[in-house]
């Protein structure tokens, strides 16, 4: 399963180069429009992502400096809020400018690590390859906010594959996020990527099964979407908990998106 660096950085870069597109040259009224995530507006999403790319960029090159400053932000329950309220104070022409940059520098830093490294995050270590495995992720995640505000419908890529690795590995961290003891059962994950192909994770004797589309599985994981708006077939009582609790984001525990929720499938 392991995925060469270079290609990491390739697909993360292409990631945020969607993105852009979808944003750049937007009008500033559409900046402020509302996206699925309660009380977010499209520039919200951007400042998210700009602020945490400069966290990433941080832990990468100042990782002592980096872990003093991580209570200061788990310490709060608010705090992914409050940092996207105060960049409501930018222009939505300085927020794009401000995403810009801060990708750029964060790629920048990304094409000099050893992938086997540790960084810190927010409540635990990972290697670098996940590292940035982990920011392609909140690229797509958060950029499937800003379409579905927009009305954008993206087509899946193969990229889905990094999403949904990320995601089928975090099965304990959905519970341990919560206080609950990881389940012991493994669970084998089918899935099928936008053009097909097949992807897999997971002991194959396996009693628990996830099977079902790479798009589906990625949006359920990223809490874009509920489980009853899937195509996905589970099987087995632990990958029906789990399945209530996927998370393949850091942090606090998130509320996830009510049932019949609008989403963009492309």
């Amino acid at each position: 399963m392991a995925v060469p660096m270079s290609e990491l950085l390739a697909d993360l870069r292409r990631e945020g180069d969607e993105l852009t597109a979808v944003i750049r040259g937007i009008p500033p009224q559409a900046w402020e429009l509302p996206t699925p995530a309660e009380g977010w507006a499209v520039r919200d999403q951007i400042s998210h992502l700009a602020w945490f790319d400069d966290a990433a960029t941080a832990a990468a090159t100042d990782p002592e400096g980096f872990r003093a400053t991580v209570p200061g932000v788990l310490g709060r329950e608010n705090a992914v809020d409050e940092i996207a309220a105060t960049a409501r104070a930018l222009s939505a022409a300085q927020v794009l400018e401000w995403f810009l940059a801060a990708r750029a520098r964060s790629l920048e830093v990304f094409e000099r690590l050893d992938p086997r490294a540790r960084l810190p995050w927010y409540g635990f270590d990972m290697s670098a390859a996940s590292f940035v495995t982990a920011r392609l992720m909140e690229t797509w995640a958060h950029g499937q906010d800003v379409a579905d505000a927009l009305g954008v419908s993206r087509v899946p890529t193969a990229r889905l594959r990094h999403v949904a690795l990320l995601g089928a590995r975090a099965l304990p961290y959905g519970f341990t996020v919560r206080g609950e003891e990881p389940p012991a059962d493994p669970v084998r994950v089918e899935l099928a990527l936008p053009d097909g192909t097949p992807w897999a994770y997971g002991p194959e004797d396996a009693a628990d099964l996830v099977r079902g589309p790479a798009l589906d599985f990625c949006l359920l994981v990223t809490q874009r979407c509920a489980l009853a708006d899937t195509a996905l077939e589970v099987r087995g009582e632990t990958a029906r908990r789990w399945m209530s609790r996927a998370q393949a984001f850091a942090g606090p525990p998130g509320g996830g998106r009510p049932a019949g929720l609008a989403k963009a499938l492309g």
